[in-house]
């Protein structure tokens, strides 16, 4: 009897354990990562907002609606004529597939559109609400949403990039390799979920590569078990197991942490293997989550705008 009870009591407590794990998660903000970096690297300051009259603004527009909740995106577009149209791009936030938001894009996505892009800013199911692959499809359905309304808000829907920080980079770059895919039961589209660049800002390419073995909590949480638990999620949410001839070219922005880099190299590999256009830009010094925040942000900016600008316009 006190042994059945001991069992029970021990089960409760690392269920409730396991419960405040998923509950107490600590919001990813411009303002709190200057806060955890600002002691460390006293110099740095916060990203600001553009105020600019060459950027026309529509936020929370409803892109998908879940049983769980209303998926909004906001739109950034340069002031161009009726009959113009722009390459576009679509930014995905990070915060470890748990926490986050689409503001956190929101100034990368008005100096993108200040540039000459349609810039996209999307929210997409974290690992609390619905575990994997929703975001990934969810984030595929919001390409489909900027290509069925590419004539609306200016886009050439022949030159779409797609763009992640962090978690989201992860996510960019899976979304990008994966296109019309059987894995996401997305064959049948009618509309392509392709995109022709991927700009991967700090984000791993594979959760398998032995350079990958730091992730733990969050990506369990996300991918719906640990390595161990669910190794099936793990490889097939691996960008890098995708990679061949039909990849789109990348770009490749690192902070000078290594963990933050997995994989990237023999993706390389096989970009050049297929003769795909690729860049690698690390910025020294630089700690993870330093494109929100100065004095990184600029370059961040100006390596994604050199980039997109070979990709679509030269």
């Amino acid at each position: 009897m006190i042994k059945n009870f001991i069992v029970v009591f021990v089960t409760l407590v690392l269920g409730l354990s396991t419960f405040a794990q998923k509950a107490e998660v600590r919001p990813y903000t411009i303002a709190t990562n200057f806060e955890k970096y600002n002691k460390e690297y006293p110099f740095i300051e916060q990203i600001q907002p553009l105020a600019s009259e060459n950027v026309i603004t529509e936020e929370d527009i409803v892109y998908k609606k879940t049983a769980t909740s209303n998926l909004k995106l906001d739109v950034y577009r340069p002031k161009i004529s009726l009959e113009e149209k722009c390459p576009a791009v679509l930014l995905i936030h990070g915060g470890g597939w748990i926490s986050g938001s689409k503001e956190n894009q929101r100034i990368m996505a008005q100096h993108l559109a200040e540039n000459g892009f349609v810039a996209i800013t999307a929210s997409y199911r974290l690992s609390r609400e619905a575990p994997y692959p929703a975001g990934v499809i969810d984030l595929k359905d919001a390409l489909r949403w900027m290509k069925l309304n590419a004539e609306k808000y200016h886009v050439d829907a022949q030159k779409i990039a797609i763009l992640g920080t962090s978690a989201g980079a992860q996510l960019a770059a899976l979304v990008g390799v994966t296109p019309n895919s059987e894995v996401y039961n997305e064959q049948h589209e009618a509309i392509s979920s392709e995109v022709q660049a991927i700009v991967n800002i700090d984000g791993i390419v594979s959760f398998i590569h032995p350079e990958a073995s730091a992730e733990g909590k969050a990506a369990g949480l996300w991918l719906d078990g640990s390595r161990d638990e669910n190794p099936k999620n793990w490889k097939e949410a691996s960008p890098l197991e995708y990679v061949d001839k039909n990849t789109p070219p990348i770009l490749f922005i690192n902070s000078s942490r290594p963990r933050f880099h997995a994989g990237r190299d023999d993706m390389i590999k096989i970009l050049n293997k297929n003769n795909i256009y690729s860049e690698v830009h690390t910025l020294k010094d630089s700690p993870h989550s330093f494109w929100l925040l100065q004095p990184w942000f600029q370059p961040t900016l100006a390596y994604t705008v050199s980039f997109l600008n070979k990709i679509f316009k030269e």
